[in-house]
């Protein structure tokens, strides 16, 4: 089964200094069909103004992630991490049991542009631990990069789900098995794409149950984020 989730149909939210879409229910914005998928939970794409930003606020038991698509997002947590994530990079933010972090844009004159992904852990109240990892255009260009994984991924997450990044243009695809029991939800972040034959354009995304495998084609200057998550 595959499901369409258009760019519009999304939550937004406008509070000036941030404009945020969400895929899921998250803040003021409550869709009963849409309370996550899977143990996936929040997908926000934020762009945050110059000189402002998200104050000091806490977080404990889920694996969030942060995927920067341009400007930079200056991250600092209560673990001592003051960290500066450029675009291409991926974090990993284990709040297990209990972690307090800001993110400012500190630039003087370019939004921030990023994804913040929130997957439910398979682990409660462990330390809290951070990651982050430069993600090579290279190792997305026509195929899927495996960012976030409990193994093998660029970063460590602890959930049982995987996130893939690539990028497609022209003749370049890729396809991803799942086992029949797994869900699948496949976001586009720019571009033009074809998951399984369904033709999305950039903001869409696609939520996909009791399927063997994920197809990405005809690609138009897309780049995609792809998740493989728990039934």
């Amino acid at each position: 089964m595959i499901e369409v989730r258009k760019s519009q149909d999304r939550g937004y939210a406008d509070h000036g200094w941030l404009k945020s879409f969400h895929s899921f229910s998250f803040a003021h914005y409550h869709d009963p069909e849409f309370m996550g998928w899977g143990n996936l939970r929040v997908i926000n794409e934020d762009r945050i103004l110059p000189g402002t930003g998200f104050g000091t606020h806490g977080h404990r038991d889920m694996e969030i992630i942060s995927y920067v698509i341009s400007g930079n997002l200056a991250h600092k947590d209560s673990m001592g991490n003051v960290k500066g994530i450029p675009p291409g990079d991926v974090q990993r933010m284990s709040a297990g049991s209990g972690v307090q972090h800001s993110e400012f844009n500190h630039a003087p004159s370019e939004t921030t542009h990023f994804f913040q992904i929130w997957i439910e852990p398979n682990e409660f109240g462990i330390a809290p631990s951070y990651e982050q990892q430069p993600v090579p255009a290279a190792a997305k260009r026509g195929a899927l990069c495996r960012i976030a994984a409990p193994r093998d991924g660029l970063v460590k997450i602890h959930a049982d789900a995987t996130v893939y990044a690539g990028l497609f243009d022209g003749e370049e695809s890729a396809t991803l098995s799942l086992a029949p029991q797994r869900k699948a939800y496949v976001h586009l972040i720019r571009g033009q794409l074809q998951v399984n034959g369904v033709a999305l354009m950039a903001g869409d995304a696609v939520r996909l149950s009791q399927e063997h495998s994920v197809t990405l084609t005809h690609g138009q200057d897309a780049e995609v984020l792809v998740f493989d998550l728990a039934p």
